[in-house]
């Protein structure tokens, strides 16, 4: 799938988020110490050193998760793995060390300087954000949770489906297991930055794991320019991808309508700013599209609401095409 520039970048620097816990935990380590108030309890002084230490090895482990995993575990233990949406280590990972070091933040503040606790309280109120945060993007690369809101999607189960920017093939999955005798077409661009291998290799293991490979056509395809005639589809799904096309966010919900057939629906999952979004991307969910303006792209387009709700913590519409153009 095409991605936003502000996601592109922040995808392909998560490098930063490593390098910034390193610091975080050499501070830990090394700094908070030697502070008086710290260096005179035993407990404070070990307790910071053991936590600056885990700070320190989990940011290495953000940075170069996959490496080591390769490195460390055998093919053949990969192979028994299970199901791989391919989520990079800084993203499922990230949040609770980020919950970590706040914590460890708050006690600093509190055991340093206690007529500072209201700062102290406001980082412990952040480190519990961002360890629900950590829940959240824990549930991403769980087969179980690979689910969609209960939504009149389809008219009959027999009908063909597009999953539009699949990644690694967990809403193909979910789309699989909810329509059982629907064919699916699961289309991205498989160069993603943030998905292992940009998902191509994952989502045909993904798909033979679950027993429906012979169910789902992988296409190789831009959700700005799809390579499909209109009128293809009797529903489109989109979940976690329109979102990042940045400024072409419309043209993909115009493609969307596009290769629909009259009477179709698309069913959008997509970020939203709040407070389960701000667990998980933190400052970066205020340059989300708030829920207003994804329902004036619709109407922009010429979709019809039919529904909308939050599912595990991010925001989905279900729009549906005209029956007459």
């Amino acid at each position: 799938m095409k991605s936003d520039a502000k996601f592109e970048h922040a995808h392909r620097h998560m490098w930063l988020v490593g390098v910034t816990g390193v610091a975080a935990g050499a501070a830990l380590m090394i700094y908070v110490p030697s502070l008086k108030a710290v260096s005179s309890a035993l407990l404070l002084f070990a307790g910071f050193h053991l936590i600056g230490a885990v700070v320190l090895l989990a940011s290495l482990y953000l940075m170069a998760g996959r490496s080591l995993r390769r490195w460390l575990r055998p093919r053949a233990a990969l192979e028994r793995a299970g199901f791989d949406f391919g989520w990079a280590p800084a993203w499922t990972y990230g949040p609770w060390t980020a919950a970590l070091v706040l914590a460890a933040v708050a006690v600093v503040v509190q055991v340093a300087a206690p007529v500072w606790w209201p700062v102290a309280m406001g980082l412990t109120l952040l480190a519990a954000g961002e360890f629900a945060g950590g829940l959240a993007t824990q549930a991403a690369g769980r087969y179980e949770d690979a689910l969609l809101p209960a939504v009149d999607l389809l008219s009959s189960d027999d009908n063909l489906v597009l999953d539009a920017g699949c990644g690694a093939g967990r809403t193909t999955i979910a789309l699989g297991r909810a329509y059982k005798k629907s064919r699916i077409v699961a289309l991205d661009r498989f160069d993603s930055d943030y998905i292992e291998g940009g998902g191509l290799k994952l989502i045909e293991r993904n798909l033979s794991l679950a027993g429906m490979t012979n169910r789902v056509r992988i296409e190789r395809g831009d959700l700005t320019a799809l390579p499909f005639e209109g009128r293809s589809f009797d529903a489109v799904v989109s979940a976690h991808a329109i979102d990042h096309l940045g400024r072409q966010k419309e043209q993909g919900l115009r493609e969307a309508m596009r290769v629909l057939k009259p009477g179709g629906r698309l069913l959008l999952v997509v970020w939203t700013p709040g407070w389960s979004m701000f667990a998980v991307a933190n400052l970066l969910s205020f340059t989300l599209s708030s829920k207003q303006a994804w329902r004036r792209m619709a109407a922009n387009v010429g979709f019809e609401m039919s529904d909308e709700g939050n599912f595990n913590g991010v925001w989905f519409a279900l729009l549906k095409k005209q029956e007459a153009e």
